[in-house]
């Protein structure tokens, strides 16, 4: 790796920003993408690389793909993958260390010092502050995903106007189909607007049948993987 693509490579992960890395296998001519902009290199990025890192940035796997110019090796750098849950609930208990398992780094918020327990949660990243300010200090990413499930307007609410106010790529919460209409109309009422209202996958999880805390909370991390590896297809 060429010094200047390193210390782009570096600058973009510190920011947070995905990158790319592309080199020609044939005599090693390289760039560097970091979100839309060619960062360093001299190596030409057509529409068959931009759509190749596109991919990879998806799957979080390199592939080479083939050029006129030869095959190019094509190696994405995404920020870390986080989950961030409000409510430290039954269903968090599940979910939160299989989402770990799964690359995530997960932060339970629950301003309910008794639920949020390193008892109950351990080893797991903790935030006992309000929910908004909570996801006002965790600023969630395009890597982030948001989910709530106390069922408490008084803590879902702020966390999903957060959390639709970012670009977090998965914001769910849990409730009924009857609780959810109520939500959007209240969260609406907040500015939101049907584009942004519709981001929010409610109920939470894809539709499974799931009937206990455990089950919810494999249908919750089946969509979220759903729509991080597969976003055409959007969840439920």
């Amino acid at each position: 790796m060429k010094t200047e693509t390193l210390a782009a490579l570096r600058d973009a992960r510190a920011a947070g920003t995905a990158a790319v890395r592309f080199v020609r296998l044939a005599d090693g001519a390289e760039a560097l993408l970091v979100g839309d902009t060619v960062a360093s290199g001299t190596l030409a990025l057509d529409a068959t690389l931009r759509a190749a890192a596109a991919s990879a940035l998806r799957s979080d796997r390199g592939t080479v793909a083939e050029t006129p110019a030869g095959q190019v090796f094509v190696e994405p750098f995404n920020p870390p993958l986080r989950l961030v849950v409000v409510g430290a609930v039954h269903i968090t208990q599940g979910l939160a260390p299989m989402a770990q398992m799964a690359g995530y780094q997960v932060t339970v918020v629950d301003p309910r010092q008794a639920f949020a327990s390193a008892e109950r949660f351990p080893g797991m990243a903790l935030s006992t502050d309000w929910p908004d300010e909570a996801l006002e200090a965790l600023a969630p990413d395009a890597r982030t995903a948001v989910v709530t499930l106390t069922h408490d307007p008084k803590l879902d609410d702020p966390a999903l106007d957060r959390a639709l106010r970012s670009p977090a790529f998965y914001v769910a919460a849990l409730g009924s189909r009857k609780t959810h209409a109520a939500r959007l109309e209240r969260l609406g009422a907040l500015g939101h607007d049907a584009a942004a209202l519709a981001r929010i996958h409610g109920p939470a999880g894809l539709p499974l049948g799931a009937a206990t805390p455990a089950e919810i909370a494999v249908s919750v991390l089946a969509e979220m993987t759903q729509v991080l590896r597969q976003p055409q297809r959007g969840g439920s």
